[in-house]
């Protein structure tokens, strides 16, 4: 595609026409999608190397890591009436400008402050790719059988990106530096500007509802309340003055939040009616601990494999390849299992898999062999394989399906809610890597404490989810 920067522009926040085939919006959508889905992964394994470049300790490593996911948790749910209001493709364009430029800002961060600000940058912009992307998808299939196979591919393109991160994070950090991780992304970005510019439709919804700014701006606080205050709590003490203000602003944000929605009615970003449902209610909380347990431990697993054991970025990320790849083969296998037998089985299956796995760390030393922590790693990964699927299945399945795509934002924002307060707490209670003895501690407290989580959920998957569906999707 050729034309000046003016013309490009042009292109890129008129209507447009859709001028590329539905394969074509499909590659660059998953495009988007996948970058999105790395860059939850992809940073754990160069941590030490920021932390080490930086200055920083491993509180400001938990803001570089929580800042890319409160943003995320704080928008799914108003970008995609974002999308519905002013047209997809301009917020799925306005997201990959947003993510290409908080990563350019990260790449030439100056200071872990900086740094922080940029990640919340680029969890904005990724906030409004990912329901973006799936939403021209599926317009761009119009037939049922096609936009299954094709929502079927991005949801595998997806589940590639979380073996990727590590892997191609300890690979670039290893040789250019922590700053390629991010740099990578500006190029990449560009080249799906231009391309979605030029091939996407718009579209938009005639019954689209009104932004929740009042929800975003509460439910935001009671995220950053929170995290702030178990993050500085690991650092200046559970009494500290500012841990306690936090923790009070966070009480104090639930009851506001609660009003907020209830006067917002139908245009509420949290639809109180569908939270009245307990198998909807039990799925986004078998999914917050599903994150809150997998993101907090693999935060200070990345710690303990580096600076513990001594690997290298690109043996770090090598060595929890078995962790994630069972995620990636697995997941379409135990959707289909879901799909014949509902969510009750493959969720407590998978999450008392995971359990075993997650317990199994406590045999790790700091001279352990890798052949010791192996079996944790596949253990949780097959058990994540099973359990994703079918919470996923679970949260849609409880809802009315002209509510599928809400229920879907909101199964996702529980996880990444789950997984910045995982992070949270798990660097609070792990400590300062220097401190072999306590850290190690910490870590198989931590891990302990996740498979504990993850047993409490199992028993809560067999009571209240949903179990095989007959005919039209009854019980």
């Amino acid at each position: 595609m050729t034309g000046s920067p003016a013309t490009l522009l042009r292109r890129a926040v008129s209507p447009g026409r859709h001028e590329g085939s539905p394969r074509t919006v499909l590659l660059v959508m998953c495009a988007g999608y996948f970058l999105v889905l790395l860059d939850v992964t992809v940073v754990n394994v160069a941590l030490p190397a920021i932390g080490a470049g930086l200055g920083t300790d491993i509180g400001g490593l938990q803001w570089v890591v929580d800042g890319y996911a409160l943003a995320l948790a704080a928008l799914m749910l108003t970008s995609g009436t974002a999308g519905d209001l002013y047209g997809h493709r301009r917020v799925v364009l306005a997201g990959l400008v947003v993510f290409g430029a908080g990563s350019l800002a990260c790449g030439l961060a100056p200071d872990v402050a900086v740094l922080t600000a940029a990640r919340v940058v680029q969890g904005v912009g990724a906030a409004l790719l990912l329901p973006g992307t799936l939403a021209i998808i599926s317009r761009a299939f119009p037939d049922g059988s096609a936009r299954a196979r094709a929502i079927g591919v991005w949801a595998g393109i997806g589940s590639l990106a979380l073996p990727a991160g590590p892997l191609l994070g300890g690979a670039l950090t290893e040789a250019f530096g922590w700053r390629a991780i991010f740099l990578l992304n500006v190029p990449i970005v560009l080249v799906a500007l231009v391309w979605s510019a030029a091939i996407v439709r718009e579209s938009r919804e005639e019954q689209a509802r009104r932004l929740d700014v009042p929800g975003v701006l509460l439910g935001s606080l009671l995220l950053l309340a929170t995290t702030y205050a178990f993050i500085e709590g690991g650092r200046a003490g559970a009494t500290a003055p500012q841990v306690l203000a936090a923790a009070g602003l966070a009480v104090l944000a639930v009851p506001a939040l609660a009003v907020a929605e209830l006067r917002r009615g139908d245009d509420a970003m949290l639809p109180l009616p569908l939270l009245r449902r307990p198998a909807f209610d039990a799925a986004n909380v078998v999914a917050g601990i599903m994150n809150m347990g997998t993101l907090g431990t693999l935060f200070v697993l990345m710690l303990f494999l580096q600076s513990v054991q001594d690997r290298s970025a690109l043996l770090a990320g090598a060595a929890v390849i078995p962790l994630f790849a069972p995620l990636a083969v697995i997941a379409p296998f135990g959707g289909r299992i879901t799909s014949r037998i509902g969510s009750r089985l493959p969720a407590a299956a998978g999450l008392l898999v995971a359990t075993a796995g997650l317990a199994l760390l406590v045999l790790a030393a700091p001279h352990s062999p890798y052949l010791v922590l192996l079996p944790a790693f596949l253990l949780w990964g097959i058990g994540m394989g099973f359990l994703t699927p079918a919470v996923v299945a679970a949260a849609i399945s409880a809802v009315p399906p002209e509510r599928s795509g809400l229920a879907s934002a909101m199964n996702n924002t529980a996880r990444q809610t789950g997984g910045a307060i995982g992070i949270a707490v798990a660097g609070a209670v792990a400590g300062q890597p220097g401190d072999e003895t306590r850290f190690v501690r910490g870590f198989h407290a931590v891990a302990l404490g996740a498979a504990g989580l993850y047993a409490a959920a199992a028993v809560l998957a067999l009571l209240v989810l949903p179990g095989a569906l007959g005919p039209g999707g009854e019980k």
